[in-house]
């Protein structure tokens, strides 16, 4: 019982630790659709649709984003500036922002690429 008891408290210090060693981070990038994400721009998806060309119109990039969306991709934050893609723990946050450019601040799993969101908001 002693034994079990200590390694119990071994295992729950160990994620204590690791909780408490994820610092708040501030995020900036797109709320894009998973597939658009994968090819760094709606330009495919927009072709698809008839509207080439439109690939910086907010209108098109967010109805490329939900359209993909009901399709079965998922919505990510996609920052350009390393092209990396980072899957968000709650997409109902950010549905709203759907084809916008945003700031997040929360928490990154580094080992899921996965953004804890606190806060998001529409970048100036």
């Amino acid at each position: 019982m002693k034994k079990t008891a200590i390694v119990l408290s071994a295992i729950l210090s160990m994620a204590m630790f690791s909780f408490a060693a994820q610092t708040r981070q501030t995020f900036a990038g797109e709320i894009m659709d998973s597939p658009c994400a994968s090819q760094a721009s709606h330009a495919t998806m927009l072709k698809d649709h008839g509207m080439a060309g439109k690939e910086n119109d907010a209108e098109a990039k967010k109805m490329c984003t939900l359209d993909c969306v009901k399709a079965g991709g998922k919505l990510v934050l996609y920052q350009a500036s390393n092209k990396t893609v980072y899957q968000l723990d709650d997409p109902n946050k950010a549905e709203s922002f759907a084809g916008q450019s945003v700031r997040i601040s929360g928490t990154l799993d580094a080992k899921s690429n996965t953004i804890h969101i606190e806060t998001i908001s529409k970048a100036s």
